[in-house]
């Protein structure tokens, strides 16, 4: 198992930051969502923003990474500003995709190695599969991250891309979401599991549960992953377990979920509970606590003035890039010798070999676990009991002698009836 690095002072003051960037930035989108100034959907992560800081910050700045829609925390990490984030969803012509979405839909492939979402749910992990895969075979170091919530874990996308990326070995940490509800769908009308991380069982691969509301948890298994799959030995799924404290968007007003639901989960609340651990282990004090949210402040006014006065996309400009048309050229970045993927290097041997031949083995009888248990935990056998000896290690164990049947056999005592009444059966016939 790898040693997950311990995060400096600074690096912990850093991941609330980030988390308290995200909420700040969510709370003034919603207030632009109601004044008509957002012109695309808006999808809270109020409650969930540990799930996403806290596994993006274990990446490294060449790894690849995909979000969700509740991700903005991870872009965040990324090195995008919230400058972007207010544009984009404002469609303003100074946004990543220059006024043609209205929602997350953007990424940055040349320089952050983030791939735009994809609306539907699922599709992100074949594709971030194959990302992963091009990196191993170009020869980078890299690793491969995106996310899921437990409702988009059901779509067939999620399965094939699982056991694809399970069989490939590619290097793949998938985080799923388990914020509770899919939509209006509660978790226990979605899937009779209690752990969604046991999804992974199917596909031979790691696993683990973690409680999302704690970013440090969520740090600490991310990086595990990550560097499991950069030794070669991914993919990963890990589950985080937390709350969506809004209803899907902004306009699910969320009255299906029961307001004993909400007050559990915000007593949980992951920013107040690593305000409460930064404090208690003298990781700062009330003055920087006091610095980090005035420079959030300050941030915020500037970008969000910025894209208030951006002007919204040209006319002219929604024929533009529809289809690529030489506007780049996409080419293999080699960080290894290409020899090693021709012949001969990479000749291999057309030859599988097989272990088990894929037999199916009859489980223990209850008299070979007695048999195989220590001695001193045998019952004392009776006079003519004769217990097979165990099976040495590497050696196939010998097949039980069953014991000859008698007068006190049920079995023969049932045969023994029916042969009898055959018999008379017979004999009054012949009688007639």
């Amino acid at each position: 198992m790898t040693t997950i690095p311990k995060l400096t002072p600074e690096q912990h003051v850093e991941l609330y930051y980030y988390m308290q960037l995200d909420r700040q930035l969510e709370e003034r989108m919603v207030r632009l969502f109601r004044q008509n100034k957002i012109v695309g959907g808006l999808y809270s992560s109020l409650g969930q923003e540990a799930v996403a800081i806290g596994s993006a910050y274990a990446l490294r700045a060449g790894d690849w990474m995909a979000p969700l829609i509740r991700n903005i925390g991870s872009l965040l990490v990324r090195g995008f500003k919230p400058r972007d984030i207010f544009t984009q969803h404002m469609a303003r012509y100074t946004s990543p995709t220059h006024g043609k979405d209205g929602t997350s839909h953007f990424g940055d492939l040349k320089v952050r190695h983030v791939v735009s979402p994809i609306s539907m749910l699922g599709d992100l992990i074949p594709v971030m599969t194959g990302v992963a895969m091009a990196g191993r075979y170009l020869g980078h170091q890299i690793v491969a991250m995106t996310w899921i919530g437990e409702g988009g874990s059901s779509t067939g996308a999620f399965h094939e891309g699982m056991n694809f990326a399970a069989t490939q070995r590619a290097p793949l940490v998938v985080v799923l979401e388990n914020n509770q509800w899919a939509y209006s769908t509660p978790v226990s009308r979605q899937a009779p599991l209690k752990n969604f991380a046991d999804r992974a069982l199917a596909y031979g691969i790691p696993h683990c549960t973690v409680d999302g509301n704690d970013v440090l948890a969520v740090y600490s298994a991310a990086k595990n992953a990550v560097e499991e799959c950069r030794a070669g030995r991914g993919p990963v799924l890990i589950e985080a377990k937390t709350m969506r404290m809004k209803g899907h968007a902004q306009h699910d007003p969320a009255d299906y979920v029961p307001k004993a639901m909400f007050d559990f989960w915000k007593a949980r609340d992951p920013i107040a509970r690593y305000e409460a651990y930064l404090t208690e282990h003298k990781l700062w004090d009330a003055r920087k606590k006091a610095e980090i949210d005035a420079q959030i402040e300050r941030e915020l006014d500037v970008d969000q003035k910025f894209a208030e006065e951006s002007p919204m996309a040209p006319p002219e400009l929604a024929e533009q890039g529809v289809y690529c048309e030489g506007c780049h050229t996409v080419e293999p970045d080699w960080r290894r010798p290409k020899q090693e993927l021709l012949p001969p290097a990479s000749s291999v041997e057309a030859v599988w070999h097989v272990t088990d031949f894929g037999a199916w083995e009859q489980p223990p009888s209850a008299a070979r676990q007695r048999a195989a248990r220590p001695r001193e935990e045998k019952e004392a056998p009776g006079p003519a009991a004769k217990v097979a000896a165990p099976a040495q290690p590497g050696e196939a164990a010998p097949p039980r002698v069953p014991f000859g049947r008698g007068p006190k056999d049920r079995t023969f005592e049932r045969e023994r009836h029916e042969k009898s009444y055959g018999k008379r059966r017979h004999g009054k016939r012949g009688r007639r």
